[in-house]
């Protein structure tokens, strides 16, 4: 019998999404890529596959883990199997300058960036963009690596320190810093291709949020190895679904996303001072927080839940013909 197939490499991340399947009664197995083996002689299983693969993912231990689910990805793409968040989807998930370059063809402005090698290039980077500036990994996820930096003295300073972070592909964004008047982003959610709900996130206290209930839990309780999942973490009361959201970008995005295999997602975006939108972080692996999700009486793991199930009664037929 076909089923869904969760392509994952976080356990406490697809707890939510199981309740979802539970609910709808939807067949289900969970495919966890950390090691193993995939026999490329044969045949996939029929069936959906969810790809939930995230670019944080060695920062649980799993360095390999985008790699070997992109060669599951491609696998089964070769094999016709119905994928969602598909090969393209990953690769935009592990590379903001993909994601950004990928924005720009339908007309999606992102902030000016200079993707960076090496440490000792940083700071004329930084210089050309003009300060302040943003620094951020390439691949990334939870905001890593993201450090607001006002002067060349202080960009001298974080360099020279242990705080700065090697970025795990060597690529370090130096990126033109948004002055927004009020301290919050707004991240607009999709399921299949289409928009679900937006979520205001306060960032008054930092940029590194998550939220997943989970990013709370394990703030102060490190991985394996001394890894924290979130390193840093707001409470839940820092993210609000927005009633009645409307924005101009949302056809561009949604054109974004068909074009590049992306089913769910998670965009992210700024507003300046002078009322202009600047897209900066596009998660295809995106979670959602449950205490606004109940505030606001929307779900996006049930949303997803429905969806793949929906596309496994139209794969099944399919097959059978």
């Amino acid at each position: 019998m076909s089923e869904i197939f969760v392509i994952h490499e976080n356990d406490a991340w697809v707890e939510p999404l199981r309740a979802a399947f539970a609910e709808i009664g939807a067949p289900y197995r969970e495919w966890f890529v950390d090691r193993g083996a995939l026999d490329l002689r044969r045949a996939p299983p029929e069936g959906v596959f969810y790809n939930r693969m995230s670019a944080s993912s060695h920062t649980r231990g799993h360095r390999h883990a985008p790699e070997h689910a992109g060669a599951i990805l491609a696998w089964l793409e070769r094999h016709g199997r119905t994928v969602v968040n598909g090969g393209r989807a990953l690769a935009l998930e592990i590379s903001k300058v993909a994601q950004y370059q990928a924005l720009a063809r339908f007309g999606v402005e992102t902030p000016d960036t200079i993707a960076v090698i090496g440490r000792e290039n940083v700071a004329a980077a930084a210089d050309a963009i003009g300060y302040p500036i943003i620094l951020k990994h390439n691949r990334a996820g939870k905001g890593l690596g993201v450090r607001l930096l006002l002067s060349r003295a202080a960009v001298d300073e974080h360099l020279a320190s242990g705080d700065f972070e090697e970025p795990i592909d060597g690529i370090t964004l130096v990126q033109r810093y948004i002055e927004a008047p009020e301290p919050f982003i707004t991240r607009v959610e999709f399921v299949g291709g289409r928009f679900l709900y937006a979520v205001r996130v306060d960032t008054s206290e930092g940029f590194e949020l998550c939220p997943a209930d989970q990013c709370r839990i394990e703030a102060d309780a490190p991985a394996a190895g001394g890894i924290a999942s979130c390193p840093a973490v707001a409470p839940s009361d820092k993210f609000r679904i927005v009633d009645d959201f409307r924005h101009p970008l949302i056809p561009a995005w949604e054109r974004f996303l068909a074009a590049n295999d992306i089913g769910v997602a998670g965009i992210e975006f700024i507003v300046d001072r002078q009322g202009k939108a600047w897209t900066y972080d596009v998660n295809t692996n995106t979670n959602y927080n449950p205490d606004a999700e109940a505030r606001a009486g929307r779900y996006g793991m049930r949303a997803i839940a429905r969806h793949l199930a929906g596309l496994l009664a139209q794969d099944t037929p399919r097959r059978a013909a």
